[in-house]
């Protein structure tokens, strides 16, 4: 049976004690993934400090757990700085190695575009590190992204060029509304 599936798997904000455990699985990510082109791992309070300036932000920040144990965690900041960009949410989703693949990542996603949504955001895109996850390109595909694009060979990582792919996805009344004025 899918973790997903699992009724003691629950979604919810994430807070301040779960960032060891968020650390833990961004590092690891960090140094021996594609999906995140830093290349080095941020440390505890680097890690404590993004948590508190999205959540502070106004941006939703989730975490799986199960029994207590962090599976994965899922965040939605801005996508780009400037004013007119307000309306547009990129989303990130990691989970622990060892839940790859058990649906942990799909509730984190539709979670996460639900309390975007919720907060009156307006579209959500995905920048996806390495064209070939093809695992975080078909969770997106299937919880509604379009495919946007393909930047190749923009970030170099592990020896070799990496290229990102764009998906988009609209959220609430997407481009039919402005954005939520909060």
């Amino acid at each position: 049976m899918a973790e997903a599936s699992d009724p003691a798997v629950i979604v919810r904000a994430c807070g301040p004690d779960d960032i060891p455990a968020v650390q833990a699985i961004y590092a690891q990510a960090v140094l021996t993934g594609r999906a995140s082109f830093e290349l080095d791992p941020p440390d505890l309070p680097e890690m404590r400090r993004r948590h508190a300036g999205l959540v502070e932000a106004g941006f939703p920040y989730l975490a799986a757990l199960r029994d207590g144990e962090l599976l994965g965690y899922a965040y939605a900041g801005p996508y780009r700085a400037r004013p007119a960009y307000r309306g547009t949410v990129e989303n990130s989703v990691y989970v622990d190695p060892a839940r790859h693949g058990r649906g942990v990542g799909r509730l984190l996603l539709g979670g996460l575009i639900a309390a975007a949504e919720e907060r009156g955001f307006r579209q959500m895109v995905a920048v996806i590190g390495d064209s070939a996850n093809l695992a975080s390109i078909r969770l997106h595909a299937a919880l509604g992204f379009g495919h946007a694009g393909i930047l190749r060979a923009v970030g170099w990582k592990h020896g070799q060029w990496l290229d990102t792919v764009l998906m988009q996805r609209a959220l609430g009344a997407g481009d039919a509304a402005p954005p939520d004025p909060r």
